[in-house]
């Protein structure tokens, strides 16, 4: 496990991408569990067996947790994700010690195990450790969040990244449909609670995010100076 401590509400940027630039997931049903793992692992109280006691009653409600697991004990705060083919970004602020850490391990090694297993890998699904960057400024957390829940998206747009660019209202309501990244939940389209609405909150509002997309696709911040290490692509 990757040993990095950020510190309590510290938000950090976390990339994990495939070794090799290799798919880390090849078809829905890797791209639902996905979701799940960010969901039900985000919790220390999770029992080691929870897929087990996960019932399609709760991914239909919500992705809600069983009654039986007693009080969650969150890792993290998830304000932002979004998965590709061959990596996902998320945007993490930490609730407890290591909380990113742990989380991230979690994550990681289920994934590795499950896609070994299913299709008859061997080796490492990602390329090495995680990267994480600590976001360190208001503006930087706005970029952030526009680039991971809007721009990332775009790169799946099915009539190519530049079309949705000058087509923004059409791409944007597409992203918004797509349920592997969490624009839909930031702008309370989507009925689950994989980001913690309270903490993005504080960030700014909705409009203002479709606002900031649209100014970065259109190139406004490529002069940020810090801004494309904060990417890290």
């Amino acid at each position: 496990m990757r040993k990095e401590t950020f510190g309590k509400d510290v938000i950090v940027h976390v990339v994990q991408r495939g070794a090799r630039q290799a798919n880390i997931v090849r078809d829905e049903s890797d791209r639902w569990r996905f979701l799940r793992l960010i969901k039900y692992l985000n919790d220390d109280s999770v029992p080691r067996n929870w897929e087990r006691e996960i019932a399609p009653e709760h991914i239909r409600a919500g992705f809600k947790r069983p009654e039986t697991w007693g009080e969650p004990a969150p890792y993290v705060s998830i304000l932002a994700y979004c998965l590709m083919d061959n990596h996902f970004h998320i945007l993490l602020q930490e609730r407890t010690e290591d909380g990113i850490a742990k989380f991230m391990q979690r994550v990681c090694t289920s994934m590795a195990a499950y896609f070994n297993t299913k299709y008859k890998e061997r080796g490492s699904l990602f390329q090495g450790p995680y990267r994480a960057r600590v976001v360190d400024s208001d503006v930087h957390l706005q970029y952030l969040a526009a680039y991971i829940q809007i721009k990332n998206p775009f790169e799946r747009y099915p009539h190519g990244f530049q079309n949705a660019i000058q087509n923004y209202k059409q791409a944007l309501e597409w992203a918004q449909s797509d349920p592997f990244n969490s624009l839909a939940d930031y702008l309370r389209l989507r009925q689950r609670s994989l980001v913690d609405f309270e903490a993005i909150d504080e960030i700014f509002g909705e409009e203002d995010l479709i606002t900031f997309g649209r100014d970065l696709l259109e190139g406004k911040y490529l002069r940020g100076e810090d801004f494309h290490e904060l990417e890290l692509d």
